[in-house]
This record gives structure tokens, C-alpha cells and sequence, in this order.
């Protein structure tokens, strides 16, 4: 099984009990305001995308993690990486995302998850080359991706719903582990 630990973290692959937790995080308009067309997930859907977050490890041998804080238990959210489908122009390409829940936000733990998820990448899965995709205005990822130290590589629109979009990438031979 695989798992990461962090000072503070626990990145592991998702159980039963994960469910209603990031239920209510995909459940928050705050959270969701920049994911798709905004629109918050129920139980139902969020039950689905973990089932294809999971056979994406499977069938790609990395995928989403579940984020799980060490000190009290709590599942925070997500971060790990995927392959962005919905993006063919930037195909063949390994994403890096997280979503974590707004009680969870400005304490480092995106940038702490997601900075562990890219040694994952290089050190264990021997990737080369990671991209963030961002929504224009999305400050807080925005700052994520400069932490890991990602460049700007390209501007374009989400191919369903038109918005700008932001492609950050990171050469993972440079990056500082």
C-alpha cells in the first residue's frame, strides 16, 4: 500500500470512512467555487470519484491521495497526481491538484502534501515533467504552484466551460527534493 508521511500528514489511498468526510468538502461552494463550473457534489458523486480516483492507481500506478492530518485523524482533503484528460492539449502529461477543506486552508498543508507528492513523482514513480492547471484568479493555488517551484508554461481555456485556464509545469530533474 502506499503511503507518505510528512511532519504533519498522512497521503494514503482512500478507505470506506473517507467518503462522508470529503463529501462534505466537495459539499462546500466555497471549495468548489474553482473546480469545473463550480457546482458543489453530493454524496453520490463523491462516492463515484473516489472509485476512479482508485482505478486510476490502479491503472496508472499513481493517483490521489487521500490527505489525513497525523495529530487528530481528520481527513483534509486530497492532493496527487493524474492524468488530465479533460485538457488533450497539453496531453501526454501527469498532473499535480489538490482540494482541501476551507477549515483546513492557510495552514501550509496543501503545500506540505503537494510538495511530498512531487518527490513521490520523481523518486518513486520516476516522472520527469509535472503540470499544475489552474484557473485564472485562483490565488491560492496560485501560490502553491511558486512554492513548488512550477514555472508558467502556458495560458488557455477549459475546452467545456471557456474560462482561462493557467499551466504551470516543473522538470523534475531541477526539482529540489
Amino acid at each position: 500500500m502506499t503511503e507518505i508521511r510528512t511532519p504533519r500528514l498522512l497521503l494514503r489511498r482512500w478507505h470506506d470512512d473517507d467518503l462522508a468526510p470529503m463529501a462534505d468538502i466537495n459539499a462546500d461552494p466555497q471549495v468548489m467555487r474553482w473546480i469545473d463550473d463550480g457546482s458543489v457534489r453530493d454524496l453520490d458523486h463523491t462516492a463515484e470519484a473516489i472509485e476512479q480516483w482508485e482505478e486510476e492507481w490502479d491503472e496508472e500506478g499513481f493517483g490521489l491521495f487521500a490527505v489525513e492530518l497525523l495529530a487528530s485523524g481528520e481527513l483534509a482533503g486530497f492532493t496527487g497526481l493524474s492524468v488530465p484528460d479533460f485538457l488533450p492539449e497539453v496531453l501526454p502529461a501527469v498532473a499535480i491538484s489538490w482540494r482541501l477543506g476551507s477549515q483546513f486552508w492557510g495552514q501550509g498543508y496543501a503545500s506540505e502534501a503537494a510538495h511530498a507528492t512531487l518527490e513521490f513523482a520523481l523518486q518513486d514513480r520516476g516522472l520527469e515533467r509535472i503540470i499544475s492547471i489552474n484557473r485564472v484568479s485562483d490565488d491560492a493555488s496560485e501560490n502553491i504552484t511558486r512554492k513548488l517551484g512550477m514555472v508558467p508554461e502556458r495560458e488557455t481555456a477549459h475546452p467545456k466551460y471557456a474560462y482561462p485556464l493557467h499551466v504551470h509545469t516543473i522538470d523534475l530533474t531541477e526539482f529540489q527534493a
